[in-house]
């Protein structure tokens, strides 16, 4: 009875530990018609609007009961979505077109095309300069977008695949994947101001922020851990690892919870105990390939993508098996406590 009574309270604090000392577990999931890969979340908090990119479209649902509000067409490739309220324009990244779409939000219609860099992929919105700017990989370059007209105001060339960027204290700060780098650079001059190497881990992803520490919250694929950097020296404050495939961050103010997706299947959740001082909060199970999220901050739900895969044994020695979408598979999972 003693042995039983051990092992019965060694696999709660397992439990425990995979779920999370914060409450936080998958409450729900919100089937989403339609085929294709996918990659970013984007929330509207205020209009209670989730914005999926899926294959060639962005599918809209309600973030309150999924359903299904409508879909902005022909976005091939598409990897993100800005939103610029007060003009009431939104914005896609179509990473297979080197295109953004600038789109009514009411009604979900095309309003322009616009040409930028080769290979769009993370996209977001500066409200102060009024700018979207689109990570390019396939030039190593960032787009700047007036966000009124949808006219390039310029290029920032900063020689690497940007992935997620933070705006704070009037500037970006954009991980550069394949230099495991952050470049900071002023949205209205466009011009570098410094670049911090992560040094520590690699192939930095997912990226949040807390303004009041002035601590940035770096996701990083190699060797996969979990970097804080101090924002303004570029010093790495501590690291910790999480889940295999991070590719986005989110950022909890008020209960100072950093949350990481992660591909295999966790979300990893860590408590700021002050600015220089962290701990592992516990990791959450999610499902494989839900890689991507959505903080909100008005429920503080966290809304992931996810579907099943199928791979397909590689047709020659060496080669890499093929990953398929599952028909019919694709989710949003909702995190709550």
């Amino acid at each position: 009875m003693i042995a039983l009574k051990g092992g019965i309270i060694a696999l709660s604090i397992a439990v425990m530990t995979l779920q999370g000392g914060t409450g936080y577990r998958v409450v729900t999931r919100y089937p989403v018609p339609g085929n294709g890969g996918f990659d970013y979340v984007t929330i509207d908090s205020a209009a209670r609007r989730l914005y999926l990119s899926h294959s060639t479209q962005v599918d809209v649902v309600d973030a309150d009961n999924g359903k299904l509000i409508g879909t902005i067409a022909d976005t091939p490739g598409v990897h993100g979505i800005a939103l610029a309220p007060e003009f009431k324009h939104g914005f896609t990244s179509n990473g297979r077109e080197n295109k953004v779409s600038m789109f009514d939000p009411a009604t979900l219609q095309l309003i322009r095309k616009i040409d930028v860099g080769k290979g769009p992929d993370g996209i977001y919105y500066d409200l102060k300069t009024r700018r979207v700017f689109t990570n390019n990989h396939g030039s190593h370059d960032i787009s700047v977008i007036d966000a009124k007209t949808g006219e390039v105001v310029g290029t920032l060339k900063v020689e690497g695949d940007g992935e997620s960027a933070v705006i704070a204290d009037g500037l970006v700060y954009v991980n550069i994947e394949d230099t495991d780098e952050v470049v900071v650079f002023d949205p209205k001059s466009l011009e570098i101001k410094k670049r911090f190497p992560i040094g520590v881990a690699k192939t930095p992803t997912g990226l949040a922020y807390d303004p009041k520490t002035k601590r940035l919250f770096i996701g990083c694929r190699n060797e996969p851990k979990m970097v804080v950097m101090d924002a303004v020296s570029g010093k790495v404050i501590t690291s910790f690892p999480i889940g295999r495939g991070v590719d986005y961050a989110g950022f909890d103010p008020q209960a100072k919870l950093i949350f990481f997706s992660c591909s295999e299947g966790v979300l990893n959740i860590f408590h700021e105990k002050s600015a220089d001082d962290y701990e592992d909060a516990g990791a959450v199970k999610t499902q494989p390939s839900a890689r991507t999220m959505a903080f909100d901050p008005k429920t503080k739900k966290v809304f992931l993508s996810a579907a099943e895969i199928i791979e397909t044994p590689a047709t020659t020695p060496g080669g890499r098996p093929q990953r398929t979408v599952k028909p019919g598979s694709f989710v949003v999972l909702v995190v709550s406590k």
